[in-house]
C-alpha cells in the first residue's frame, strides 16, 4: 500500500484533495459501475465527481442525475455540444480540487488507483502521471478487440497500452494531474475531438512539465463492442493524428506511419496485382502477418475469441491508416483554448 500523500502547505498534513473529471455520453450501462469505483477508493483525502453530460441517445443523463441524488460528492454539469474537449473543460471550470484525475465512463479503478497515483505525483514532482489502460470484454468479439488493443501488434509499442518500465513519457492514460498544471498550459484545447490528451500532455512538456508514466497505475475500460464502432473510432484518431503531425512538430514517430504505410502498401499491391500479378504479395502477406500474428497473441482466449482477433487487427490498422491519409477536410483552426468559466474559489 502506497503511503499516504499529503499537501506540504497543510499544518495538518491533509491528504490532497481530488477532482475526478468524467466527459461521459451514451454511457448508460457502465457510468454506474465507472463512478462507483471512483467513490469506493481507499484514498483518505476529499474526492468529488465531476460528471460533464452530452446529449445522449440512452439514459445517460438519467443515470448521472440519479448518482448525483445518491452521493452529494457527485456533481452533474451539461455539456450541451456533446464534444469530448469542452466536456472536460466543464468539468475543470467546476472542479474545486488541486490534484485533478480524469476517468472516462466506460473505465473502471482499481481500489488504490488515486492513493497511488497521489503518491506517484508527490513522490516525481511530475505535472500529470498515468498508468496502463486494460481493455476487458465481455463478448467474443469484444474480448477479440481487447485482445488487439492490448498488443503491441495492434497498437504499436507506447507504454499506456503495453506496458513497461515505469519514467517519463510523451503521454499517459488518462491522466492525474496537478491542477496549477493544467491552469497554466490553458486546459484542453477545445478545437480536438480527439487526441486531445496528448496534445495537452504535449504542450504541459513544452511548458517544462513532466509527464509520468507508472505500470503501477490500470485502468480497466470496455472497448468497442463491434468492427462496425471499432472502425468509426480507429478512422477518427487517424484523422486527428494527422491534425496533430501538422500541427505540432514531434508529434509523429516512426509507429505512427505504420498504418498509413500498411493501407498504401495493401492498395497498391490489390490494384496493381491486376497489372503485375507478382504485386498480389502485398495484400496476401498483409492477410497473412495479420491472420498469424492474430492467432498468436490470442493463444490463451478461446476459439471464439481467437478467430475474431485477425479481423480486430485488420480493422484497426486499416481504419487508423485511412483516417490519417484522409485527414480531416474542411476543417479550420479555431482560436486558442480558453476555459469556459472561471475557476471557482
Amino acid at each position: 500500500m502506497p503511503t499516504r500523500p499529503t499537501d506540504p502547505a497543510d499544518g495538518a498534513h491533509r491528504p490532497l484533495a481530488v477532482s475526478v473529471v468524467m466527459p461521459v455520453r451514451n454511457e448508460e450501462h457502465h457510468l454506474a459501475e465507472s463512478v462507483g469505483s471512483v467513490l469506493a477508493q481507499d484514498y483518505a483525502g476529499e474526492i468529488e465527481v465531476v460528471l460533464a453530460v452530452a446529449p445522449s441517445q440512452d439514459a445517460t443523463e438519467q443515470v448521472a442525475e440519479a448518482l448525483a441524488r445518491g452521493d452529494a460528492r457527485v456533481v452533474v454539469v451539461g455539456n450541451p455540444g456533446g464534444r469530448t474537449p469542452d466536456g472536460l473543460n466543464l468539468a475543470l471550470a467546476r472542479a474545486r480540487h488541486p490534484v485533478v484525475a480524469r476517468v472516462d465512463g466506460h473505465g473502471a479503478l482499481p481500489a488504490d488507483y488515486l492513493s497511488t497515483a497521489v503518491e506517484v505525483l508527490q513522490r516525481t514532482g511530475a505535472a500529470n502521471v498515468g498508468g496502463v489502460a486494460l481493455p476487458e470484454g465481455r463478448t467474443p468479439m469484444q474480448r477479440a478487440i481487447a485482445t488487439a488493443m492490448g498488443s503491441p501488434l495492434g497498437m504499436g509499442g507506447a507504454r499506456f497500452r503495453v506496458g513497461g518500465a515505469e519514467g517519463e513519457a510523451e503521454t499517459v492514460f488518462p491522466g492525474v494531474f496537478r491542477r496549477e498544471w493544467i491552469d497554466r498550459v490553458g486546459g484542453f484545447d477545445p478545437r480536438y475531438d480527439r487526441a486531445q490528451d496528448w496534445e495537452l500532455n504535449l504542450r504541459i512538456r513544452q511548458a517544462g512539465g513532466v509527464v509520468w508514466f507508472t505500470p503501477a497505475l490500470r485502468v480497466t475500460y470496455r472497448p468497442r463492442a463491434g468492427l462496425r464502432e471499432l472502425a468509426r473510432q480507429f478512422y477518427s484518431t487517424g484523422q486527428w493524428r494527422r491534425r496533430l503531425a501538422r500541427e505540432h512538430q514531434g508529434a509523429l514517430g516512426p509507429r505512427f506511419l505504420a498504418p498509413p504505410l500498411t493501407v498504401l502498401a495493401v492498395t497498391l499491391g490489390a490494384v496493381g496485382a491486376t497489372a503485375y500479378r507478382p504485386l498480389a504479395v502485398l495484400p496476401l502477406g498483409y492477410a497473412a502477418a495479420v491472420a498469424l500474428g492474430g492467432w498468436w497473441i490470442a493463444r490463451r482466449e478461446p476459439v471464439a475469441v481467437r478467430v475474431r482477433v485477425p479481423a480486430a487487427l485488420a480493422t484497426m490498422h486499416l481504419s487508423w491508416g485511412t483516417g490519417f491519409l484522409v485527414g480531416l477536410r474542411g476543417r479550420s483552426g479555431a482560436p486558442a483554448p480558453s476555459w469556459p468559466a472561471p475557476r471557482p474559489r
